[in-house]
């Protein structure tokens, strides 16, 4: 089943997406990612602080691929769940989720239980995420729906101004337990404001469902993701099982859950769902390690280091309301992100080597690229969609982006700590050279874009 406006509450299109019947969902929507926003910039700024407390650094990258890797399993599980029933209890089944997460991960006595309560905020991520891709695939016309997706980024200006200062304030003035425990009140807006805006939709018969193989296939990927990262963190030729178990569960579950030839770079659909994910792998790979760039190398409070991450949150935003408003064809922006988040990647990486201030110009530029091409992107997919299938090809396309993302920042974070302390500049430059990488095979997959005619 999927979910529909009933017939007299359809907007008149031609409307922007604050007015008339828009404007609840809007809002709603917004406030949602708004929140999620926050918290992933504030993580990303204090869990060098997180790591050293917790006598944890050798787990520093499961902070983020714990979150990633669950969120790639209830991505699956909503794909299906949205489609059958709508989106109204998944979106509030997942927000009081990641709310379950931010308690345990705030009140967390060891990195290992810090990890889980991420996992768990991950559970939480994942299926919202979908449901509020669905929301926007009814509620909005195709004229308006790369103005909605510039507003989602555009939900991200607030927390990429405040989020990384604030979470390095808190953390270093009220402890870093607080930039988690202090969201949970922040959640009931939002939750309240939404559940108006969907009263409208009802679900309707859809396209039979795939069964339980795609679900058995989500499980073997995200257990087969997170197999793998453990064996390339562990040491000795004892970890090679795990790696090669984790490799069969990937090579298992993935076709199952991309659409046919995504790894094939096919043109078209498949290579939509193939970028998004080697761009958010590249980019969110090299992200999550300028903070520790800084305040290892070159001794930069949480509150500095924060501020690096607020210009490339800027980038961001900026170039996403451009793309959203302008008439040039989807493929020409998401091809431009994906050489402007190459080049920042690599600025970036070069920059943190020599002086820490330098990161922040590069990264402007590797945010704006990622601004360009994230909302062309998902306007490309939901275009490409039968109505019957826009929950499941948006699972897809977040299956990509966590899984790309899980897997380039934990083989990073292996690199990393392979080098150890002692080499920690040279782990993090072979690190950002991965990862540049990662975003120049983007770039060649995003000449694909195009449906074949």
């Amino acid at each position: 089943m999927t979910a529909v406006l009933d017939h007299e509450q359809v907007p008149v299109p031609g409307r922007g997406v604050l007015t008339g019947g828009f404007r609840s969902a809007t809002f709603g929507i917004v406030l949602v990612v708004t929140l999620l926003a926050f918290e992933s910039v504030a993580v990303s700024t204090v869990m060098p602080v997180v790591a050293g407390d917790l006598d944890g650094l050798s787990l520093y990258a499961w902070g983020f691929s714990a979150t990633l890797i669950t969120s790639l399993l209830s991505t699956v599980l909503a794909g299906g769940w949205v489609d059958r029933s709508g989106p109204v209890r998944p979106i509030m089944t997942g927000l009081g989720t990641f709310l379950a997460g931010l308690v345990v991960a705030g009140a967390a006595p060891s990195m290992w239980i810090f990890v889980a309560g991420r996992a768990v905020q991950g559970l939480g991520t994942g299926v919202s995420l979908v449901a509020l891709y669905v929301v926007i695939a009814r509620v909005y016309p195709e004229e308006l729906r790369s103005r909605v997706f510039a507003a989602l980024s555009a939900a991200w200006v607030l927390p990429s101004l405040i989020g990384p200062a604030v979470g390095g304030l808190v953390a270093e003035h009220a402890g870093w337990r607080w930039v988690f425990l202090g969201l949970i009140p922040l959640v009931v807006p939002p939750t309240l404001l939404l559940a108006p805006a969907l009263r409208g939709i009802r679900p309707v018969d859809a396209a039979p469902g795939r069964g339980t193989s795609r679900y058995v296939a989500a499980v073997a990927v995200a257990a087969g993701a997170g197999v793998l990262l453990y064996g390339l963190g562990g040491t000795g030729w004892a970890m090679l099982p795990a790696a090669l178990a984790g490799l069969a569960g990937l090579a298992f579950g993935l076709p199952r859950l991309l659409p046919a030839g995504t790894l094939r770079m096919r043109r078209g659909l498949p290579s939509i769902v193939l970028v998004r994910g080697l761009l958010s792998g590249a980019f969110f790979g090299a992200d999550v390690f300028i903070p520790l760039a800084l305040t290892k190398l070159h001794h930069f409070s949480a509150t500095q280091a924060g501020i690096v991450l607020t210009v490339g949150g800027l980038g961001w935003s900026a170039a996403s309301q451009i793309q959203g408003r302008s008439k040039r064809p989807r493929e020409f922006y998401a091809l431009l992100g994906a050489v402007l988040v190459t080049a920042g990647i690599v600025l970036a990486t070069i920059a943190l080597q020599l002086s820490g201030w330098l990161a922040a110009p590069a990264w402007i530029i590797g945010g704006a690229g990622m601004g360009f091409s994230i909302g062309s992107l998902s306007v490309l997919l939901l275009d490409l969609s039968p109505e019957d299938e826009q929950g499941v090809n948006s699972s897809a396309l977040q299956i990509s982006d966590t899984l790309g993302s899980s897997l380039v920042i934990g083989v990073a974070g292996a690199l990393v700590t392979g080098f150890g302390a002692g080499r920690l500049g040279t782990g993090l430059a072979v690190a950002g050279t991965l990862s540049a990488a990662i975003a120049l095979l983007g770039a060649i997959a995003a000449l694909r874009l195009e449906a074949p005619k």
